[in-house]
């Protein structure tokens, strides 16, 4: 195997970025250098937090997901949709995980997150009556533009009016990734895999079958 010469010093750099308050860096060549191939590689994201922050993939890695607590009892058919955990109930869960300093911010997030339910269904051109299966999760991750407060990217699982299924994953701007399947087993079966592979990036789940918008 080749040997890494940037090794040891980028590994100086990730720990650096881990003790840091603010997942800060010296502004000088060589440290920046090194913050350009962690950000290549995906070891580094974007700090969502810290203005000229950054926030390693293996402190993400201990972060927990968020998603409807019954969805197992869900997909074995245990209880129906109008039982399954309310999106405004996760992302209440969500919120209260935070340092108490992010919980202002996330909470300003809330109807971008939680009111994307009707927005997918006037999309489409639908009625915002009698709502099939929409179901809300967060994950550690980020995009082309960092993630929520806490770096966290969100999603939903929805039944579309042409009676296919959708899951959107979206960081705290523009960017997304979309996946289309024709059932809803599908469907739960890809969230399955995104929560198995968070942290990410939102440009790596084309491996998954997902598409950039």
């Amino acid at each position: 195997m080749p040997h890494n010469p940037h090794a040891q010093f980028d590994q100086t750099v990730l720990d650096m970025i881990e003790h840091s308050p603010v997942g800060a860096v010296p502004h000088t060549p060589s440290y920046q250098d090194g913050l350009k191939r962690l950000l290549l590689a995906h070891q580094v994201y974007v700090s969502a937090d810290y203005k000229n922050g950054h926030v390693t993939v293996r402190s993400l890695a201990s972060l927990p997901s968020f998603y409807a607590s019954n969805l197992e009892k869900f997909m074995a058919g245990a209880v129906d949709t109008a039982e399954l955990e309310s999106d405004a109930s996760i992302f209440d869960r969500y919120v209260q995980s935070l340092p108490e300093a992010l919980r202002v911010n996330a909470e300003a997030r809330r109807e971008q997150v939680v009111g994307r339910r009707q927005h997918h269904r006037a999309k489409h051109g639908a009625e915002i009556v009698n709502e099939p299966l929409h179901t809300l999760f967060l994950v550690p991750g980020a995009g082309p533009h960092p993630g929520l407060p806490g770096n966290y990217l969100f999603g939903s699982v929805f039944e579309t009016p042409t009676g296919g299924w959708a899951v959107h994953v979206h960081d705290a701007d523009d960017g997304a990734s979309m996946c289309d399947t024709s059932t809803q087993s599908e469907a739960l079966e890809k969230l399955q895999e995104l929560l198995a592979s968070s942290p990410f990036q939102l440009s790596e789940l084309e491996t998954l079958g997902f598409r950039s918008n």
